[in-house]
């Protein structure tokens, strides 16, 4: 099965290891999960479930399909410090 992700490791990592670091889209909305950010993915409403991070191969990898813009970037990093801490 095909899921589209997040990638969340810092591309300096990404080059050396075989795996990369990633949350999960899914198209199915909780607004009141404080784990889950709301974005907009190809035109379609879509969360990136935090609570759900892990850590893949990078063979997995199809295509990039999105881009997050900085805002967005920046409130995945806000999300991902408050529940993992820094």
């Amino acid at each position: 099965m095909v899921r589209p992700v997040v990638v969340v490791s810092q591309d300096e990592m990404n080059q050396f290891l075989d795996t990369i670091v990633v949350c999960p889209l899914t198209s199915t909305i909780h607004p009141q999960w404080r784990s889950r950010l709301q974005i907009q993915c190809e035109g379609k409403d879509a969360e990136i479930a935090v609570d759900q991070i892990r850590a893949v191969s990078k063979r997995r990898l199809r295509r990039r399909v999105d881009k997050l813009s900085p805002e967005e970037a920046a409130q995945l990093r806000r999300l991902i410090t408050e529940m993992y801490g820094e």
